[in-house]
């Protein structure tokens, strides 16, 4: 609750300043991030720029130096412990490698690998926005960023066609839907790799010299925002609202399909029971994706054709929601996944693979040995009736 709380004050924040934005002297390009070059030279040889007095109170006031941050210290806190131990459940003590597994470890893989540059971008804004790591840093992080974000998109996707896969065809062979779930997952990472090339062919760290700081991607100069529309609007389609659309028909269908097939009580509870954790994972990546990506994309197609991009501010804080999500999938695989549960509380009582087997074995032999003890006593108690 408290992060929704505080979510809806930054946005109220940026809606004022947006408003009092309005009424101030505002540079030629209107209220945007998009700096005007002032002719000055900074240390490192770079023109420094200017922008106006929305993006100047957006970028030394608190929304930006102290709310972003402590959401980003939340996902790093919670997200870098939990998908580490998710990634070791997936590779060390699951043995079957089904599918799933294939898809959720590489999930994982993707949310650590988001997590990890994330003290970059707590110490960018606890700085004052003052970016001091160097371009070719900026650069990585950004494309990180934004290409882990949109390979966990992509993941999330193939999970959810898995899924609708599994039901309208449990007979399938396994061996070589494992051997395509590979196949497809190799195949993301490459066209994510790809896809964030361009992000390292522009500058990404503007010198903003009426505030007197190094910006990392939140500044861009105007030519750098009309040659980037192309791309986000490629990316956004390519790399989210399709296999959003895509996720959302695979579950609809799956919720359709265990609903017909609710007869007996007893399977009836369990089916409910998957239909509402599907329910919950499409709300979740909706709600954590859908507002980023709708209003960057926004905001660039407005700074292209009328070179007013004031929904910038906007899109950083509904960001956070991208990054939240990276600490929650963990717990969403503890909750679908019985198997995982077990893993993981293995991994916590120090069981190795062995031991858990042997425990499993001797569990097994022990249900068996019951099983035959009353199947014995029915026949013993039936032959003396006779």
């Amino acid at each position: 609750m408290w992060g929704w709380r505080l979510l809806f004050v930054a946005l109220l924040s940026i809606s004022f300043l947006t408003v009092s934005g309005q009424n101030s002297t505002s540079a030629k390009k209107g209220r945007n991030f998009v700096g005007n070059k002032d002719g000055v030279i900074n240390s490192t040889g770079k023109y420094g720029y200017i922008v106006n007095n929305f993006a100047k109170n957006v970028l030394t006031g608190s929304v930006t130096r102290v709310f972003l941050p402590l959401v980003y210290i939340f996902v790093f806190v919670v997200g870098l412990p939990s998908n580490a131990i998710a990634l070791w459940v997936f590779f060390f003590r699951t043995k079957k490698k089904h599918p799933a597994v294939i898809y959720m470890a590489n999930l994982a893989l993707a949310d650590l690998m988001f997590v990890i540059w994330i003290p970059l971008k707590i110490s960018y804004h606890l700085n004052g926005n003052n970016w001091v790591y160097g371009e070719g840093m900026c650069k990585v992080l950004v494309g990180f960023f934004y290409g882990n974000m949109y390979c966990s998109i992509l993941f999330i996707t193939c999970l959810s066609v898995q899924r609708y896969w599994v039901i309208v065809n449990p007979i399938s062979h396994t061996r070589k839907k494992t051997k395509i779930a590979f196949i497809v997952s190799a195949t993301i990472w490459i066209i994510v790799m790809l896809s964030t090339v361009p992000l390292y062919l522009y500058d990404q760290t503007i010198y903003v010299t009426n505030i007197n700081i190094t910006t990392c991607h939140d500044v861009l100069s105007d030519v750098d925002v009309r040659n980037m529309f192309s791309y986000f609007l490629s990316l956004g389609i390519g790399l989210f609202f399709l296999p959003a659309v895509l996720m959302t028909v695979a579950y609809t269908v799956m919720i359709k399909t265990l609903n017909a097939s609710i007869t007996d009580e007893n399977i009836g509870k369990k089916r409910k029971r998957a239909i509402m954790l599907i329910i919950t994972v499409l709300i979740m990546c909706l709600v954590c994706f859908l507002p980023s990506n709708i209003l960057l994309l926004v905001n660039y197609s407005t700074i292209n054709s009328t070179g007013v991009g004031n929904l910038y501010a906007f899109y950083i804080v509904a960001l956070c929601l991208s990054a939240l999500n990276s600490c929650i999938d963990p717990f969403v695989y503890y909750f679908v996944s019985k198997d995982f549960r077990e893993n993981v509380k293995n991994t916590f009582l120090c069981r190795s693979v062995r031991t858990v087997e042997r425990m499993q074995i001797s569990f097994s032999s022990m249900k068996y040995s019951r099983k035959t003890n009353s199947y014995s006593s029915s026949s013993n108690t039936k032959t003396s009736t006779c």
